[in-house]
């Protein structure tokens, strides 16, 4: 059996920027355990694999892998997804339609960028929290918690999500992925992932932690309409909007290469 696939850097607009994910078209799905053993071989953040869809209201099923586990939703592995489905494998239709473990995800191009439709997940604030967590993000000053699927840990200034060095044996003792971030000088806010407990110990651009990063942003500026920067090393751009229930974010897509998996 051979498999095509294609390594595309999303939310940037020039190579070796972004977050880069593996893409792996299907024409049917293969094992679980297969998927799972190609995401540990390409050891990046995410593999994604996708399969055209035999219900009436998706176009293509879509799943999600890091090299240790399946995850429910990813933001920059879906961008990159949607860039090979209309650059490279030649779909001609304005928008795609996901089906994935979070519901219906709607992908449209916008210009030079490509959208997302996901849903907001409203992080609720947290009274009590790990001691160890301050610690484990290289014992910064905590402003404040919440939490919806991972913490989202807010730090008075950008230069302490800039700066921050975390400890990932910590953090992955705590179990609990984690969003870093903090009001933004050039960007509406800025933010770092941490995700030791599914093998990534830091992402670079990720699409899944604005899901809690918008609706959270929007209230706290009072801005529907925001400008994110995510402060990894390869860093990365997202466009952002809150409509309530659900949040879109916009980037960029530069291809990296191709090649072809022999099983």
């Amino acid at each position: 059996m051979k498999l095509h696939l294609y390594q595309v850097d999303a939310f940037t607009n020039h190579l070796f920027g972004g977050n880069p994910a593996a893409v792996i078209p299907l024409d049917q799905w293969i094992s679980e355990s297969l998927m799972q053993r190609l995401a540990m071989e390409n050891n990046l953040s995410e593999t994604v694999f996708f399969v055209p869809s035999t219900k009436p209201d998706a176009d293509y099923e879509i799943r999600w892998f890091t090299p240790e586990s399946e995850i429910n939703l990813c933001g920059h592995a879906t961008l990159a997804s949607a860039f090979v489905l209309f650059h490279v494998m030649g779909y001609g239709y304005p928008a795609i339609r996901f089906q994935s473990k979070s519901g219906i995800l709607v992908v449209t191009k916008s210009f030079d960028k490509i959208s997302m439709d996901f849903p907001a997940w409203k992080p609720e604030p947290l009274t009590s929290y790990p001691a160890e967590l301050a610690t484990a993000l290289g014992n910064i000053a905590i402003t404040s918690v919440s939490k919806y699927r991972d913490y989202l840990v807010e730090v008075a200034d950008e230069s302490i999500v800039q700066h921050c060095q975390p400890d990932f044996t910590l953090l992955k003792a705590l179990g609990h992925k984690v969003i870093l971030t903090a009001k933004g000088s050039k960007a509406d806010f800025v933010s770092r992932f941490f995700a030791p407990t599914v093998g990534v110990n830091e992402d670079p651009v990720t699409g899944s932690a604005h899901s809690q990063l918008i609706p959270y942003w929007a209230e706290k500026l009072g801005k529907k309409t925001l400008f994110a920067r995510q402060l990894s090393k390869r860093e990365g751009e997202l466009w952002c909007e809150y409509l309530g229930d659900r949040v879109t974010m916009a980037g960029q897509c530069v291809f990296f290469m191709k090649g072809e998996i022999d099983l």
